[in-house]
């Protein structure tokens, strides 16, 4: 039978122990542990939040960057541009559906005579339906048409947002409004730049 004399290993760790523990319960003493949580403050945030997201989400579809390869027509119009549909980009160099390219486009001069081309038309060049095109346009049109089931709209056709460069020629322009037609897209929206209007 062994007993500890003063100064031995065992008492010295008892006592660290005991010091440690006095020491424990004093700071939690003085921190007391939250056992509910303010959900008030965390509700006024998220609303300020979503007002911001709202509020920019609604100024993105009308904010359309230009450069050399998009240029907006002008129009003297004063309508408000519209905040719901599947966005169509016609550039001077490509088409895109939203953000994602569909196909790049030949030179001005071919455009204004046989569109994209008869390698991108469903019969031949005087054809004016965009197969690539309307295979990106049935994807969209899909996830639109879930889009107003679930917010309780007429979801028998879908609206497009045209973004064209004022330069596109018309046989293009037609060939994209065929398409979108063909796809269930029932009403189209341009998007233009607001220009002065012209005095009498």
């Amino acid at each position: 039978m062994s007993s500890s004399t003063p100064g031995s290993p065992a008492i010295s760790g008892v006592t660290r122990f005991k010091a440690e523990l006095r020491k424990s319960i004093r700071r939690n003493a003085a921190e007391p542990e939250v056992n509910f949580l303010n959900i008030t403050a965390m509700l006024d945030m998220m609303t300020i939040i979503l007002v911001f997201l709202l509020k920019s989400l609604g100024e993105s579809s009308a904010s359309v960057p230009q450069n050399d390869d998009l240029r907006l027509p002008k129009s003297i119009v004063h309508s408000q541009p519209s905040e719901e549909g599947v966005v169509i980009t016609v550039s001077k160099s490509q088409i895109l559906v939203g953000d994602k390219k569909v196909l790049d486009l030949p030179g001005r001069e071919s455009l204004a005579q046989t569109g994209v081309g008869a390698q991108e038309k469903r019969s031949g060049p005087n054809d004016v339906y965009i197969v690539k095109l309307g295979n990106a346009l049935q994807a969209a049109r899909k996830i639109d048409r879930r889009v107003r089931e679930a917010k309780g709209q007429d979801a028998s056709t879908s609206d497009a947002i045209i973004v064209a460069d004022g330069s596109t020629p018309y046989r293009l322009l037609i060939e994209v409004l065929f398409t979108l037609g063909q796809n269930e897209f029932g009403k189209y929206h341009m998007m233009v730049m607001q220009g002065k209007e012209i005095p009498r």
